[in-house]
């Protein structure tokens, strides 16, 4: 089973650009977007309804414009779920929880730390509860992938300029804390679990400096696994031969 996680920073701009169907070109069996930026009424029928997968949205409702999830998946889930069950975070529209026969699957665009004190703080209130939230799941007997742009790199091997940016958020300590905390508690981090050692592999650059041109990048688009699936996991890998965003998809190839 294939996977492919994508923050596409604005659906219908990568549409737009007609970079939308690459994704599609490597036959995933399920495709994860975040930061759509678009309630499902804004987007045309052809991304709606791509042939062969079933597809479900969620939006903010609180902004316009911001935000916003999307699974497309070949199999059909036996339930969706829109949120953690909490209001401050699910009316960002952030969270998708799918469940199907073998492990339930979250797709997830959590919070920037930027914009001063109140939206750090409101970070990592998001991170703990969600962290809650898959250990109930897995606590009643599930297994669990969770995925997305989370915001934040792991160690200094996941950015570019590590020193420069250990004041700015997405690589505060604690922030990192958080991803530690995700580690021991036995949720694996797929592509370090395959490319330990893996230097200047990036998920992320700055359009504005033309980052990506250079390669000064940041790895903060993940896939996630509960330890019980580390057995299933055949090839994680980042597809930075996809462009349209500032971010390029990833994958996770399931035994």
């Amino acid at each position: 089973m294939k996977l492919v996680s994508w923050n596409v920073n604005g659906l219908r701009a990568v549409a737009k650009k007609g970079a939308f169907p690459a994704v599609f070109e490597t036959d995933p069996d399920i495709v994860c977007l975040q930061e759509t930026k678009a309630h499902p009424d804004q987007l045309s029928q052809e991304i709606r309804s791509i042939p062969g997968y079933f597809s479900f949205f969620d939006h903010s409702r609180v902004k316009k414009g911001y935000s916003g999830v999307a699974i497309f998946s070949k199999i059909k889930p036996e339930k969706v779920e829109y949120g953690i069950g909490i209001a401050k975070f699910d009316d960002e529209g952030r969270t998708l929880v799918a469940y199907f026969k073998d492990f339930v699957l979250l797709n997830v665009y959590f919070p920037n730390g930027g914009g001063g004190p109140v939206r750090l703080k409101y970070k990592l209130d998001f991170y703990n509860a969600f962290l809650k939230f898959i250990e109930k799941l897995r606590k009643s007997g599930k297994s669990v992938i969770f995925c997305g742009d989370v915001n934040t790199a792991h160690e200094a091997i996941d950015l570019a300029r590590p020193k420069e940016n250990e004041g700015n958020t997405g690589f505060l300590p604690v922030e990192r804390a958080w991803l530690d905390k995700v580690v021991n508690y036995g949720y694996l981090d797929t592509f370090r679990l395959l490319h330990a050692e893996e230097k200047d592999a990036y998920s992320y650059w700055d359009m504005k400096t033309f980052a990506r041109d250079r390669n000064v990048g940041w790895r903060i688009d993940y896939f996630f696994v509960s330890d019980d699936l580390k057995d299933r996991v055949k090839k994680a890998e980042i597809l930075d031969n996809i462009f349209g965003s500032d971010h390029c998809p990833v994958l996770l190839e399931l035994k």
